[in-house]
């Protein structure tokens, strides 16, 4: 019996290719693990009526962990209008694979390293290194929200003296999402946060959030932040608001180390932080809960480039280091690391972005080749 059981699920688009190339590494790794593949994203969705099949649930709840590709999403109103015909006009709604795929296994951690590796010629300056963690199932992408508005809904919104400004506003001309947080939810995430800290001896956690004017949720989890700063004495604690800090790391990259946010905060600085270190095409993600984690590249499923085989894989296979890492196989991860850090370097190997004319599976190749 293997090690370990890992789920694959390369979704849509690109993502089918760049799945293949880390599956060339983790061959070449020896890695004992029984991968079982799944289905996932907008074919499910447009034939099925639902993106994440129940089967493909069932599938992850017997797997240790999950590797992911990437899914094409579109707004409500396009998604309802892909469906299949005998699916048209019967109330189902599209909504993320991947966000409920976080809120059905817990998946309340999401961790994005974003490091530039030397003589990558896409990023900002070399030397960055910073790592990102994004609370993963609560804030603007927990799913509560509503138009038109419910009438007992509008009644508690009306009860607020600051909603005086849309006493006017019919409840079809509203719509409405709410951005809840729950102490928990806070705890959990800067807990990850400074736990990371401390192991890998970083010198800073800066908690981005807007607390001088989302004053309630964001007030909480700066709260949170600065009691729990208290357990790590030698781990210095910032506060920055997101706006600023889109600012300050074009300035001072080199001044920050462990950015922790909110949901839809930490979406934004992560893409942000991928960019100054190559951009999508570098930027790997865990979504890690307390007992199963799914990995992925944070790109999307790019549909024009999809069968060509063209798109960088960079990120897929940082992401198999991430997995690797979670799953206690620190030398295999350590050398995962030092083959993608040697084919950068090198330069010989490099797909279109990076200014070369390789394929997805040549720089799969030739860094299993460096393993």
């Amino acid at each position: 019996m293997a090690k370990y059981k890992i789920a694959v699920l390369p979704g849509d688009g690109v993502g089918v290719e760049v799945t293949e190339a880390a599956m060339i590494v983790l061959k070449k790794l020896g890695l004992d693990a029984e991968y079982t593949y799944g289905d996932i994203g907008w074919e499910f969705w447009c034939k099925e009526g639902d993106p994440l099949p129940q089967r493909t649930i069932d599938l992850l709840k017997q797997n240790d962990a999950c590797l992911f590709g990437a899914i094409t999403s579109k707004p409500k109103d396009e998604a309802a209008g892909e469906l299949c015909d005998d699916l048209k006009n019967k109330g189902l709604v599209y909504r993320s694979p991947i966000v409920r795929l976080r809120q059905l296994f817990d998946l309340h951690t999401n961790l994005r390293p974003c490091k530039a590796y030397p003589g990558n010629p896409l990023v900002y300056k070399e030397g960055i290194d910073l790592v990102v963690f994004r609370e993963n199932t609560e804030g603007l992408y927990g799913g509560v929200e509503w138009h038109p508005v419910p009438e007992n809904v509008r009644a508690a919104v009306d009860s607020h003296p600051a909603a005086k400004k849309f006493a006017s506003c019919s409840n079809d001309d509203m719509a409405i999402s709410t951005r809840i947080f729950t102490r928990k939810g806070c705890q959990r995430i800067l807990r990850s946060a400074f736990e990371f800290a401390k192991e890998h001896n970083r010198k800073s956690v800066t908690i981005v959030e807007k607390p001088n004017v989302i004053r309630e949720t964001s007030g909480l989890m700066v709260r949170e932040g600065r009691k729990m700063a208290k357990e790590y004495p030698d781990i210095q604690l910032w506060e920055a608001n997101i706006d600023a800090m889109c600012m300050w790391l074009i300035k001072n990259p080199f001044d920050y180390d462990v950015l922790v946010s909110s949901n839809m905060f930490g979406d934004i600085i992560s893409d942000l932080c991928a960019q100054l270190v190559g951009g999508l095409g570098f930027a790997s993600a865990a979504n890690i809960g307390d007992e199963f984690a799914v990995f992925e590249p944070t790109h999307g499923s790019a549909p024009k480039y999809a069968g060509q085989y063209k798109v960088n894989p960079m990120a897929m296979l940082l992401t198999v280091k991430l997995m690797l890492d979670w799953l206690g196989e620190k030398e295999m991860a350590e050398r995962t690391d030092k083959a993608i850090a040697a084919v950068i370097a090198e330069g010989k190997v490099r797909t279109y972005d990076m200014g070369g004319s390789n394929t997805t599976l040549e720089v799969g190749e030739a860094v299993a080749e460096r393993l």
